[in-house]
């Protein structure tokens, strides 16, 4: 099946990238949403300038769509970027969505009315057996944004492992922390993984802090060779 997948750069539509591969689809194209809006109800915003480099990185084409970010308004620019994919042959679009309702209602509602099959192979999974199989697979993930209680300014650009899982998994047990994340409590980038012909290298980067929340934006990256 000729298939694209929504792209950030985030671990979950990686993942869902690895999931269509390993499915056997061929995944043509990756979508990328670039909203103009910090506060975007649908799409992931930190470093989603880097999505050109990963789309290198893994050697997929890429379609950008951009949006001015108004909630309920910003549908219908991805509603135009699945009519684009539909008109290249695609018949289905992987999203990484795990347990928000709201984003996948409306993912699957565009995609009917344009005529693709949604796909999010990874819905209600298990958080933190989802986490472990991110790292056992190979996944380099740093974790890009943080915006939740008991995440603080260290925890910005620091490697997703087995160690800094069982740091979430105290967080959880204390205050009820979304291991993977999908309560917005933390953006994460992926460097490098097993679908990837080259890995992400940061050269430079900024941490801005607010109060409670934070973000890791990488200013300068180029692609090695691994």
């Amino acid at each position: 099946m000729k298939a694209a997948v929504l792209f950030s750069g985030g671990k979950d539509s990686t993942m869902a990238v690895y999931n269509a591969l390993e499915n056997g689809d061929d995944v043509s194209y990756l979508l990328a949403v670039k909203s103009a809006n910090d506060e975007s109800y649908m799409f992931h915003v930190p470093n989603i300038h880097l999505t050109d480099l990963l789309s290198e990185a893994m050697d997929i084409p890429i379609i950008t769509v951009e949006t001015d970010g108004i909630k309920e308004a910003e549908l219908e620019d991805l509603k135009d970027g699945f009519e684009k994919l539909k008109s290249l042959g695609v018949e289905a679009i992987y999203t990484g969505a795990l347990y928000s309702t709201y984003q996948k209602s409306r993912i699957e509602k565009l995609a009917a009315e344009v005529g693709i099959e949604a796909i999010s192979p990874y819905w209600h999974v298990d958080e933190l057996e989802y986490m472990r199989m991110i790292v056992s697979l190979g996944f380099e993930v740093i974790i890009s944004g943080v915006a939740a209680y008991g995440l603080d300014e260290k925890w910005l650009g620091r490697k997703i492992d087995d160690e800094c899982i069982d740091d979430l998994v105290k967080l959880n047990q204390k205050i009820g922390l979304n291991l993977a994340f999908e309560g917005g409590e933390a953006e994460t980038l992926v460097l490098d993984g097993p679908i990837f012909k080259k890995r992400v290298k940061i050269l430079d980067y900024k941490k801005e802090w607010n109060v409670d929340s934070g973000l890791y934006i990488i200013e300068d990256a180029i692609l090695e060779e691994k």
